[in-house]
């Protein structure tokens, strides 16, 4: 049986049309910020145990100082406390186990996880998400940006999910005026 079965992994982008989520200087520009993107985004958030992301992503809801996190990190050997946030934890993947790290943050090894990025954090979990939502903004580029995965832009982040088994389910608009779209891609059998 698979250890995983049980946990709900979901993973959260929004990116340009050139399959990055922020500049090449790891900031997110206004132009990938819509409200009804932040809006679906906070929701998500708010249905899970705990978020997980690297030290150069975050997300900017009012509830954020609230929400349990795992930050992912190569300065520490395995896991450890974070410095100035009780909630939060750093976690090395090479020292430990996801599982490690949920269990030293008092969760169950079951918990409800949202992924928030950056590109290896993404990546990480491509073979666990249950359901990763990618929201798309039209007519933005970030030529030499950041890629929602260390395989952008040479392939894009569809094939990136489909090559790891997840199906897309329809698109979905969340802002027609604008023409933000998302696509939720399920994991098969996760």
């Amino acid at each position: 049986m698979d250890e995983h079965r049980g946990r709900r992994i979901e993973g959260y982008a929004i990116v340009s049309e050139d399959g990055m989520l922020a500049t090449a200087g790891l900031v997110m520009p206004p132009s990938l910020m819509f409200e009804a993107d932040q809006r679906f985004f906070e929701h998500g958030l708010d249905g899970v145990d705990v978020i997980v992301h690297g030290r150069h992503s975050q997300e900017q809801q009012p509830r954020s100082p609230f929400r349990r996190r795992v930050i992912l990190t190569h300065r520490v050997a395995s896991i450890a406390a974070h410095p100035s946030n009780a909630k939060a934890l750093l976690w090395n993947p090479a020292g430990a186990r996801f599982e490690d790290a949920l269990s030293a943050l008092g969760l169950p090894e079951d918990a409800s996880a949202a992924v928030i990025g950056g590109p290896d954090v993404f990546a990480l979990f491509l073979d666990r998400y249950t359901i990763f939502y990618l929201s798309r903004a039209p007519h933005v580029a970030l030529p030499g940006g950041r890629p929602v995965f260390p395989e952008v832009p040479a392939r894009s982040p569809e094939d990136v999910l489909s090559g790891h088994g997840l199906i897309p389910g329809p698109v979905e608009v969340l802002d027609a005026a604008k023409g933000l779209t998302m696509v939720a891609w399920h994991g098969a059998d996760r």
